[in-house]
This record gives C-alpha cells, sequence and structure tokens, in this order.
C-alpha cells in the first residue's frame, strides 16, 4: 500500500474466506480442460485438435480478459464486475453440462475462461478492506490459489469422468462456480468513493487483439511444424497492435493500465522475472504429466490413466499452499527479491532433478511436490515486489497485468515443450524419444536459472520500500 494511504474498511468475517474461494474456483475451472480433452472427442466425435480448443479457448479469453477486468476493478463499479462476470462463467458453466453438442461446449468454455481475470480483483478488494498487517498475506495467498487450482482440478475432473461420465467432471464447474457466485453476492463489498469510472474501450480492443495473436502464435505448436509462416504472421501482427496499444495508453486519459508503473524498476523487473519464471514452470508440468501417461512400450514412462496423472499433480496443489505459507516469513526477512530468487530456486532444482532421474512414478511425485514449493513461494512473493511501489487504487490493473504475463510466460514454456518433444520424435513415431524430455528439462532449467539471476538483481529496486 502506498504510504499515507489507509483501508477503506476491516471487512466482515467472510470477506477473506469468499475472496480465497473464489480465486480457487475460477482456477479450478480454468484447469477442467487440460485432462478431458481426449474423453470430449471421444464422447463428441470431435478430432482430437478441435476438442483441445475447449483448453485453448478458455485460456485466451481469460487472458484477453483479465486486462479489461482489473481497469474494471480499480473504479467504482468492481463489485459489479465481479458479479457480472461470476454469473457469466455460471452460465458457461451450465452450457458445458447440458446434452448439447460440441460447439455449445466450447461456447460454455469461452464463458468460463472470462473468470480467470477475477484474481486481481480479489487481490484490489483485500488491499482496500483489510488492516495492512493482514491484506499482505491475504494478497499472497490469493495468488497461490489462483495457480494450485490447477492441480485441485485436473484429479476431481479426472476421478469424475472416470466414474460418472463427461458432464459430471464439467457439472463440479457448475457447483463451485454457483457458490462462488453466492459468496460474491454476500461477501465482496463496494470500493472505496472517489475512484475513476472511464475505461479505455478502444486501447482494450488494441491489447485484446494483441494478446489473442500472440498467444495463438506461441501457443499453438502445430503452426511452428506445419504453417511457420502463418505463425511469423501472428507474432509480427501481435507487435504491430501491442505497439499500437502502447501509443493510444501514453495518450489516453484513462488507460487501462497505467504504464507510468513500468517504469519503476520494482515492477517492470518483477514483470521480467514473471516472465521468465512461468516459462520453467510450466514446461516442467506439462513435461511430468505427459510423461508419465506415456506407454512402457515406447521404453521409458508409467502408462499410467487421466485419474493417476491428476494424483501426481496432487504434491504440487499441497506443496504449493506450503510455499505461500513459507513467503511471509522469507519476505520479511530477506525482502521480495530474494523470496522470488527462493522459490525460483526449488523450481530450478525441480527441472534438473526430472532431467537426471524420472523412471517410475514416485520420482514424478518428488518433482511435482518441489515444483510446487517453487511455484507457491514465488507466487506469494511477486505481489509483495509490485504492490510495494503501486498505489492502492492501481492494485487490481498492476497485478491483471502480472497474471497476463504469467499467462505469456505459461504459453512460452508449452510451447518450447511441445516443440521440443516434436522435434524428438522419429518420423512416423507416436512418442519422442527419451532424450528429448530431458533436453526439454535442460531448456526449462535454463531459463529459470537466468530467472533465479534476474530476481537476485531486484534486490536494488526493492530494498528501499520492502514489502507491502
Amino acid at each position: 500500500m502506498a504510504r499515507g494511504e489507509e483501508p477503506a474498511a476491516t471487512g466482515g468475517r467472510a470477506l477473506v474466506p469468499a475472496l480465497v474461494f473464489i480465486a480457487l474456483v475460477v482456477a479450478v475451472v480454468g484447469s477442467l480442460g487440460a485432462p478431458l480433452i481426449t474423453t470430449v472427442a471421444g464422447d463428441l466425435g470431435v478430432s482430437l485438435a478441435a476438442a483441445q480448443w475447449t483448453l485453448t479457448a478458455p485460456l485466451l479469453v481469460g487472458a484477453i480478459a483479465t486486462p479489461l477486468l482489473g481497469r474494471l476493478g480499480a473504479g467504482p463499479g468492481r463489485r459489479l464486475a465481479v458479479l457480472a462476470t461470476l454469473a457469466v462463467v455460471v452460465a458457461g458453466s451450465l452450457l458445458t453440462v447440458a446434452p448439447l453438442p460440441f460447439g455449445w461446449l466450447l461456447a460454455g468454455r469461452v464463458a468460463q475462461g472470462a473468470g480467470l481475470g477475477l484474481p486481481p480483483l480479489m487481490m484490489g478488494v483485500a488491499r482496500d478492506h483489510l488492516p495492512p498487517a493482514r491484506s499482505g498475506p491475504v494478497i499472497a495467498l490469493l495468488s497461490v490459489a489462483s495457480v494450485i487450482g490447477i492441480g485441485v482440478g485436473y484429479p476431481l475432473a479426472g476421478l469424475l469422468t472416470e466414474l460418472a461420465g463427461l458432464r459430471a467432471a464439467y457439472g463440479l464447474g457448475l457447483l463451485i462456480t454457483a457458490v462462488a457466485l453466492a459468496a460474491a453476492w454476500r461477501s465482496v463489498p463496494r470500493p472505496p468513493a472517489g475512484r475513476p469510472s472511464a475505461v479505455d474501450v478502444p486501447g482494450a480492443a488494441l491489447l485484446g487483439a494483441g494478446l489473442a495473436a500472440l498467444l495463438l502464435a506461441i501457443s499453438q505448436t502445430a503452426l511452428w511444424t506445419r504453417r511457420p509462416e502463418l505463425g511469423a504472421a501472428l507474432l509480427a501482427g501481435a507487435a504491430v497492435l501491442l505497439a499500437g496499444w502502447v501509443l493510444r495508453e501514453r495518450r489516453s486519459a484513462a488507460p487501462l493500465v497505467d504504464l507510468a508503473l513500468l517504469r519503476e524498476p520494482a515492477v517492470a523487473g518483477a514483470n521480467a522475472v514473471m516472465l521468465l519464471g512461468g516459462v520453467g514452470m510450466y514446461l516442467l508440468l506439462t513435461l511430468v504429466t505427459r510423461y508419465v501417461q506415456t506407454p512402457a512400450s515406447a521404453g521409458y514412462g508409467s502408462g499410467v490413466g487421466v485419474f493417476v496423472a491428476g494424483l501426481v499433480l496432487v504434491p504440487f496443489s499441497v506443496m504449493g499452499f506450503a510455499g505461500g505459507r513459507l513467503a511471509p516469513p522469507l519476505l520479511r526477512r530477506l525482502g521480495p527479491a530474494a523470496a522470488l530468487a527462493a522459490g525460483g530456486l526449488a523450481v530450478l532444482v525441480a527441472l534438473v532433478g526430472f532431467a537426471l532421474a524420472r523412471d517410475g512414478l514416485w520420482p514424478a511425485f518428488a518433482v511435482m511436490g518441489l515444483l510446487g514449493l517453487g511455484v507457491g513461494a514465488f507466487s506469494a512473493a511477486m505481489p509483495a515486489a509490485i504492490l510495494a511501489v503501486t498505489p492502492a487504487a492501481e492494485t487490481s490493473s498492476a497485478m491483471s497485468f502480472n497474471q497476463v504475463v504469467r499467462s505469456v510466460g505459461y504459453s512460452v514454456g508449452s510451447a518450447l515443450g511441445g516443440l521440443t518433444l516434436a522435434a524428438g520424435t522419429p518420423p512416423g513415431g507416436r512418442f519422442p524419444a527419451a532424450a528429448a524430455y530431458t533436453t526439454a528439462a535442460w531448456v526449462g532449467a535454463a531459463a529459470t536459472a537466468v530467472t533465479v539471476v534476474a530476481a537476485l538483481a531486484l534486490r536494488r529496486a526493492t530494498a528501499a520500500t520492502g514489502p507491502s
């Protein structure tokens, strides 16, 4: 919180549980697509490429919606924005449960993706309505909840699919989003008076189109193996659109993102660290889940089903929560930059461990636990690095921008992993050579090592301000 500003209210007892529950719910719903792709293709008679869009589409929508919701969350309409977004998510969840054709299911997943932009608004509520001593740990917990929800949704979806079918798994999303909407209606307060209400709609359109082109280019690995010219065109288009957005934001009286904040070394550096860190984190997450599902006939892998593969993510969620709990004392003792470096170091050790020893299921559980510990500590420390120099009114907007940066880093990590494994797959073969996983892990380790160095370089920028 900026010096001299006080929280608008102390908040009721139900506020913190409601905020954490909403952040966890939207992460769980966003991750429901991953374990269900094969089932969607089989049950609804579509190709695997088409079914993949039940995961890709909500992630794209979430990245586009996040900065817009962040700006709405900085104004007087924050409560309305939260309720309206959750209502859209509930409506989308209903479409995924109804026995309708694939197009309606995909439309429902698109609507669910809007909810991925809500965690930064929850952080803004916490900063406005909780005392400073409490808001920092709560914001850290919200940041962790939006990550560990991935590890919660995957095994639950796999279990429900095996027990009761595809629609039951999506029914979980409908149930928890309806509860989240009720919790928001009951607990989320209005923001303090005097906040500006203007939203730069043309700027939002430019940013949304630019992000869509960028994320499509880096997340669709098939583009670079089959149509590299189309991938290059998307990247070029994204660069033009995002450059146009920056020019407009500099001249706008009500910018979607306050770019002046990005000139702060602590904010710019933290976002750069988030981009680099996201690469290694998501790369390892995808490598492990794919590796354990590879049949032993390929010469490696465990050949487990969707449910067991989901259980591999349980240590990720449990240790992610533990990492989030460790972050506050790390922040007090070492400061945000060193806490980020500590989280990145745990991720680096997990990547090196996967590169060197991965036979059997137990190493996968151990690697995912260590990854969760690092991601939890890293995610919990990130808000402190950014909010130390960010006015309270800009909390939602600043953290929304950071969440977009994280999404880009995750997409780059996923693409790097996919391309490395594709390059290591023999012509006509179904599975990559085992050495391709080693190469991909070392690529992630290199990116994470740079992350740790960059985080340590932030110490000068954050030492004077300390955690918020």
